[in-house]
């Protein structure tokens, strides 16, 4: 260990000798490591870091396919018969997302929670920190018990340790705190910061919930421990045998819908959709790392030749060549080490600001942190960072002719052929890969630029959204809940500067849609298959609120009650799937299939298409369905009273700013309900902007690295150029001695110029080439190939180059 410290002292002399050329590269490597560092915490944080969960790789999602529908979850009736039939899984449980007013409070409030059947925390292995979690009995006996998380614990209950026992108000209905989770415990996974869930209650299943009306009501969840021994593709066989036996118990309306089971592990459920969009990110970071080594490289190779007259005397004096490669290898990692250190401090600063600007659609976004894994990446990376930028001095050292050395001053000759073969090709290695990169983020841009043209189909700018839910103790009743829609719409229309207003249970550009299988009157029943729309329940003036263009026939009025002949509103698209070449206008639809026996409606308009999700995702057929005629949902002979609560979005069109109507709506909404939370308070136009964000995250990180990229090959090769230059002053000099041009001179760097840079253009574009395999399904209305974009990154980068080479060309 002494002799390896005794043996740094030397490189590290050197390097304090030359701060200039030290800071330079420390400063390189360390926004490289520092960039690569971040990006790797979001990679281990998302995609490798266990769940926080009991052996993590046994746990599975179980749900069904229905028909072509992939992982549309379970009913309620399927929860018991998975628990009790299924035999491939130690334990399984049932989950649903739900929200409830949280009383008590100054201001009325909104709290994400989770019902759950006991049988979720025994699979997943998690024991509260404080108390206990709720048992079967107490679920069958439908106790208000509940378990609280850490975060609510904190910030309401200020973590008081008495906190079991204690009372708290949901939906004006009194529970019983029996727990509080760990506070990293979250269940079920959601993506983002907003809505986590902060309480879990039993499920308690309601009889309407088990009954034969809501047998096709796909709105519920399961988690489930595989075995010991028992692998994935066993566990799927077992429940598609439980799928067939609930196949053989549906009821006479559903014998036709064909299911079966859908076993997939958590992790991979949870983090599917981000993992590409993080290999690109990896990959995009790491091509800016490989410029930066090339500079790095550059630099050392360009102090290695200018030392080689002192490698000459060295190796003259009896010193070996091992001696010199150890010594730029120890330079290198000194290098790297410092960089490294200084990176990781860049990537904790990074990681602070990009927790705030990551989309909602990331998961795991509290699992994502600097730990002692990242930190041994990073460490891993600068030894690696460094062995890789000492090569190129190493060789240099290595090469050292004796006797040329001696002979030549350190501004002779051109450094020797190998060298200059080595400068060379780390210019055209440099311009190859920035190429790549900015071809990426080209297209990233101009697929973003198509999107943002993307018709909504709805008009976003004057509209106030907010989210709303009744509690079902004191609204449970269809005709309750229509009472306070017609209050809601009424004092709403009647506040000066408001043009229109609506509630709907489903909101554009949300990602949250409704579905629903549907039967064209006509159709033959044997003939007949699934399809779905979604579908969305409105109350007011919804189209006009949200800018919904009517292409044919009317919208609904207040004559559309329960009394009257019920009537729905399809889409553009929806209009002509079912009737094409034909008006959709009186023509009959109804929910389900025909064997369903629901009611008929007509159809009496025609809109246009609106995007349920992000812009560059195709539009779906859609429905419309008023909210006073319920028979079309449940039936002519629905009792009116309600299984879930009631709620969804309150639109206001408004004559002035969005953010100037909020008092409004809150104080209208509080006049009819005080006790009354909304939620989510916002413009429509930041509702597409959230929606928009992870496309925009995306274009903007790869847009900074492509930038990046492209300032660190230019300053790369204006310094290989200008030492190369300058090796050859001697040589310039005699050509103009011998009657050369001043003209003719920088003719033949730019020539060399030109040469390495059209190279270095070809094999980018070559990389870009490749690299466009992986990034296709990234791009919306643009292919990774698009000429247009690969011809304007070669003149950029052709043209930096020139301009490097041009501004060597003064003598």
């Amino acid at each position: 260990m002494l002799t390896f410290l005794h043996e740094l002292r030397f490189p590290a002399r050197n390097l304090v000798k030359c701060p200039g050329f030290t800071l330079a590269v420390v400063l390189i490597l360390a926004l490289g490591i520092g960039a690569t560092t971040a990006i790797f915490s979001l990679v281990e944080g998302v995609l490798l870091r266990p769940l926080p969960f009991s052996n993590p790789d046994r746990l599975v999602r179980l749900g069904e396919h229905v028909a072509d529908n992939p992982g549309i979850g379970v009913t309620a009736r399927d929860i018991p018969m998975y628990a009790t039939a299924a035999s491939a899984f130690s334990s399984v449980g049932g989950f649903s997302g739900a929200t409830y007013e949280l009383g008590g409070g100054a201001v009325p409030e909104v709290v994400d929670a989770a019902r759950l059947t006991a049988g979720v925390f025994t699979t997943l292995g998690v024991e509260p920190m404080v108390g206990r979690v709720f048992t079967q009995e107490e679920e069958d006996a439908r106790q208000p018990v509940a378990v609280i998380g850490d975060a609510l614990w904190m910030n309401r209950y200020h973590r008081d340790p008495h906190i079991v026992g204690t009372s708290i108000t949901l939906d004006r209905k009194t529970y019983s705190i029996i727990g509080v989770m760990p506070r990293k415990f979250e269940f079920p996974l959601q993506a983002g910061r907003l809505n986590r869930i902060q309480l879990w209650i039993p499920m308690s299943l309601t009889p309407e919930e088990l009954s034969l009306q809501n047998a096709g009501a796909w709105g519920y969840q399961m988690v489930g421990r595989l075995k010991d021994g028992v692998t994935l593709q066993q566990g799927a066989q077992d429940a598609n045998r439980v799928a067939g036996e609930i196949m053989r118990n549906f009821p006479a309306g559903m014998r036709t819908i064909h299911i079966r089971g859908d076993v997939r592990l958590l992790h991979e459920d949870t983090v599917a959709d981000a993992r590409p969009l993080l290999r690109i990110l990896f990959l995009a970071v790491s091509i800016v790392l490989l410029i930066g080594c090339a500079n790095v490289a550059g630099l050392m190779l360009v102090r290695a030749i200018r030392r080689r007259r002192e490698y000459a005397v060295r190796l003259a004096l009896g010193a070996r060549s091992s001696v010199l490669i150890k010594e730029a290898i120890y330079e290198g990692m000194l290098l790297s080490l410092v960089g490294g250190l200084l990176g990781l401090a860049l990537a904790a600063t990074a990681l602070r600001f990009a927790l705030h600007v990551l989309p909602e659609s990331m998961p795991r976004i509290d699992a994502i942190s600097i730990d002692a894994n990242v930190a041994a990446f990073a460490l891993l990376l600068s030894l690696t960072t460094g062995a890789i930028c000492s090569l190129a001095p190493a060789f240099a050292a290595l090469r050292t002719n004796l006797t040329q050395g001696l002979k030549e001053g350190v501004r002779s000759g051109t450094g020797g052929a190998s060298h200059t073969w080595l400068r060379s090709m780390l210019v055209v290695a440099e311009i190859a890969i920035a190429l790549t990169l900015l071809n990426l983020s080209g297209a990233f841009l101009r697929s973003f630029e198509k999107m943002r043209a993307v018709d909504p189909g709805f008009r976003a700018d004057h509209v106030l959204v907010a989210d709303y839910q009744l509690p079902i103790n004191f609204y449970p009743t269809d005709v309750s809940a229509q009472t306070f829609n017609r209050a809601v719409i009424d004092r709403l229309t009647s506040e000066p500067g408001i043009v229109a207003a609506s509630l709907t249970s489903t909101l554009p550009a949300t990602g949250n849609t409704a579905m629903a299988a549907y039967t064209i009157e006509g159709q033959p029943a044997e003939g007949w298959k699934l399809k779905f729309a979604a579908f969305a329940i409105t109350y007011g003036d919804y189209f006009s609120a949200m800018g919904v263009p009517v292409l044919e026939g009317r919208t609904f009025a207040r004559d559309d009650r329960s009394d009257s002949p019920l009537v729905v509103i399809v889409s553009e698209s929806m209009a002509k799937d079912c009737w094409p070449g034909q008006s959709a206008i009186g023509r009959r639809i109804h929910i389900g299939n025909p064997h369903k026996g629901l009611p008929w409606a007509t159809v009496v308009g025609v809109v246009a298409d609106t995007k349920g999700g992000a812009l560059d995702q195709p539009s779906r057929d859609q429905w419309y369905i008023p909210a006073q005629q319920p028979a079309i949902l449940f039936g002519s002979d629905f009792s009116g009273v309600l299984t879930r609560p009631a709620g969804g979005f309150i639109t206001v069109r408004s004559a002035l700013a969005p953010e100037h109507m909020i008092q409004t709506m809150r104080s209208t909404v509080a006049e009819i309900d005080p006790l009354l939370a909304l939620e989510h308070v916002q413009p429509m136009s930041d509702v597409v902007s959230n929606i928009e964000a992870p496309r925009r995250f995306n274009t903007g990180l790869i847009t900074v690295f492509a930038l990046g990229a492209l300032l660190l090959a230019i300053t790369g090769i204006y310094a290989v150029v200008a030492f190369s230059v300058s090796l050859r002053a001697q040589e310039i000099a005699i050509r103009m001695a011998l009657g050369a041009q001043r003209g003719n001179v920088a003719q033949l760097i730019l020539v060399s110029g030109a040469k390495m840079a059209l190279l270095g253009c070809g094999l980018g574009v070559i990389g870009s080439l490749v690299l466009s395999r992986f990034v296709g399904s990234f791009l919306f209305g643009v292919s990774p190939t698009e000429p247009m974009i690969y011809l304007a990154s070669v003149v950029v980068m052709l043209l930096m180059a020139l301009v490097d080479y041009r501004s060597e060309t003064s003598i």
